[in-house]
């Protein structure tokens, strides 16, 4: 009985009015990840579209983390990482519940992203990744929105959490 007590109040901790705030933050970049990706693989899945000398659009399915990292064949090890990467937003999701409004913020931009990324995961069993920055025969990792919003979150959190601005603090 006890442990219903302490569920409910959990519950009453996740959906607070000021949380919901975060968890619109979180759809909003989940929807707008979702919108880019589908606009993307329907309508540019065949070609490349080049916008300028630094940035084209093509279409490129990702089975491993970030940028392409841990790309494997193996279908055991893709899905110790998708298991993984779903452990890490669990946990994400909590940090929002016990953090700071500032924390708070840059948990959902890591989340928001990360759950596009998640989804596309399971139901495509790859992440469409389609933004290719380059400058002339320097190309970048191609990326996608979720990833722009996971890279910002991180930085973020870095330039949050860095010991020079908690000495500043004290």
């Amino acid at each position: 009985m006890n442990f219903l007590v302490n569920l409910k109040e959990k519950k009453k901790l996740i959906f607070r009015r000021q949380n919901i705030f975060y968890l619109l933050i979180i759809f909003i970049i989940f929807f707008f990840d979702r919108i880019t990706k589908l606009n993307i693989i329907n309508n540019y899945n065949e070609a490349s579209y080049y916008f300028n000398d630094f940035i084209n659009l093509n279409l490129i399915w990702n089975t491993g983390v970030g940028f392409g990292l841990l790309n494997s064949t193996s279908n055991f090890i893709y899905n110790i990482i998708t298991c993984f990467i779903g452990l890490v937003i669990l946990i994400l999701f909590y940090f929002i519940i016990i953090s700071n409004s500032t924390e708070k913020i840059i948990y959902s931009l890591i989340i928001g992203g990360a759950l596009g990324n998640f989804y596309d995961r399971i139901f495509f069993s790859a992440v469409p990744d389609f933004i290719d920055l380059h400058y002339k025969n320097f190309h970048w990792f191609t990326f996608n929105v979720a990833d722009i919003f996971i890279t910002l979150g991180l930085i973020a959190l870095i330039i949050y959490s860095s010991p020079e601005r908690k000495d500043d603090k004290n």
